[in-house]
């Protein structure tokens, strides 16, 4: 699955370059965001929610605050329509990390990552009402703490992709993702990690022409992917073996 879809990357030559990441369904447009997220730099207008969070060299040092009863959590206020963002990650101890995107009132969409899995999915965007997250990619992935990651999430008209380390990549679509996005953000859950380098660009209306071809290709290796484990399963075989040695 990597090997494919690092081919598929190396074919498609993207669009501003020397700005924008390589991109699979987007054609990236403007640089309307950028925040190194480092101490000392000039950053964007985040607003924290919860947990704490300290710029530091190496980039935006998140905790969860047990006091908080709640992951850490800080937005941009913008508004976005067709748009293309990346970051890159460090998991310093925590449960979980995510980029998650809201519309003026709720949850449309995130790419959420913990150290032994990735997830791609559409929100629960009304909470008690009918709708439900749709989860479009659900994989097992070990991310090792203390080593970087980089993350890429496109959204154009009714779809998302994410990319992870540029060889890993789901997609979805949904109707929800037509309307008009807003505060783009980070959430981290337990302690800690780092964040570093967030960057936002606008993207054309029209896919690349290239994504057809690249999103078959994608959803073969979806179908491939390795489901992440039961929650219990690992304590549980280790629980059987144990008995089946009494």
């Amino acid at each position: 699955m990597s090997l494919r879809l690092l081919a598929l990357l190396a074919l498609v030559s993207p669009l501003c370059a020397a700005e924008a990441p390589a991109t699979l369904l987007a054609q990236p447009d403007k640089e309307i965001l950028h925040d190194a997220l480092t101490k000392d730099t000039k950053g964007a207008e985040w607003k924290i929610a919860k947990g704490k969070w300290e710029r530091t060299p190496e980039g935006i040092h998140v905790e969860e605050l047990p006091a908080d009863s709640h992951g850490a959590a800080s937005r941009v206020p913008m508004k976005l329509q067709d748009f293309v963002a990346s970051f890159e990650f460090r998991f310093d101890g925590a449960k979980s990390i995510s980029l998650s995107i809201n519309d003026a009132k709720e949850h449309v969409a995130r790419v959420m990552i913990t150290p032994a899995a990735l997830r791609i999915q559409k929100d629960d965007h009304d909470h008690d009402g009918p709708d439900k997250a749709v989860v479009f990619l659900n994989q097992a992935q070990a991310f090792e703490a203390g080593s970087w990651h980089s993350v890429v999430l496109e959204m154009v008209g009714d779809t998302m992709v994410a990319t992870i380390d540029g060889k890993i990549s789901g997609f979805g679509s949904n109707e929800l993702f037509k309307a008009e996005k807003a505060n783009p953000g980070f959430t981290c859950g337990g302690q800690s990690a780092t964040f570093r380098n967030f960057s936002i660009w606008s993207a054309k209306a029209e896919p690349k022409a290239t994504w057809k071809e690249a999103s078959v290709k994608i959803a073969e290796a979806m179908k491939a992917a390795p489901a992440p484990a039961a929650p219990g399963a690992a304590k549980g075989k280790a629980k059987g073996k144990a008995a089946a040695t009494k």
